[in-house]
């Protein structure tokens, strides 16, 4: 998680603001068919949240646990902020939540990750979304995905993943079933002629 405070005085990684789309062969089943959008990136490691898993706790319940609201603030709760789904954002400290979102809301925590995304890790969010006052978009995890030094250049080149630039509305579209097949075909990529042998020359 270094690699976050780090990030605001370095210049980005080229995984920075990237889909990391999982390939067929993955060995790593917490991470079949997931795609990760990745928060920071240097020679130091990657962290990254999965965009395409869902928990089972909903947006008002965390808010009672945190003690942000109580029982019947939650019930009153904006549309919007009633039906935030809380995505798994990888294995590494599930505890924690980060959210995603777009830079019409900024605090001081807030990390940028590209011009229009942003990441915060603090309450303040949770507390404006609860309020109506958060970004436009957004996009709430608990745990994230983390890689040592080189690890995920290894794991591309071994073909475990696939990556290409973000894409906004594909980022925060609520259609979490389809997403991995559409940001394949966004690509142009039909996910039934992925091959899981790695290509060595």
């Amino acid at each position: 998680m270094d690699i976050l405070g780090r990030k605001s005085s370095a210049k980005r990684g080229f995984l920075d603001d990237q889909f990391l789309i999982a390939m067929p062969g993955m060995k790593d089943e917490r991470f079949a068919r997931s795609v990760i959008y990745i928060c920071a990136h240097s020679e130091e490691g990657a962290m990254g949240l999965i965009i395409n898993q869902v928990q089972q706790m909903l947006f008002p319940d965390l808010l009672v646990q945190l003690g942000i609201l109580d029982e019947q603030q939650a019930i009153r709760l904006p549309a919007n902020a009633r039906d935030l789904v809380i995505r798994h954002g990888g294995p590494v400290d599930r505890s924690r939540g980060f959210v995603l979102h777009s830079d019409d809301y900024m605090v001081e925590s807030s990390m940028p990750v590209s011009e229009e995304i942003c990441l915060t890790a603090t309450v303040d969010i949770l507390r404006a979304i609860s309020a109506g006052t958060g970004p436009q978009h957004a996009l709430m995890a608990l745990g994230y995905s983390g890689w040592g030094a080189g690890q995920l250049e290894h794991e591309i080149a071994e073909n475990g993943w696939l990556t290409c630039p973000a894409n906004i509305d594909l980022l925060f579209d609520p259609d979490i079933d389809r997403k991995y097949d559409r940001i394949l075909a966004s690509i142009g990529v039909n996910p039934a002629h992925l091959s899981i042998d790695a290509g060595h020359a």
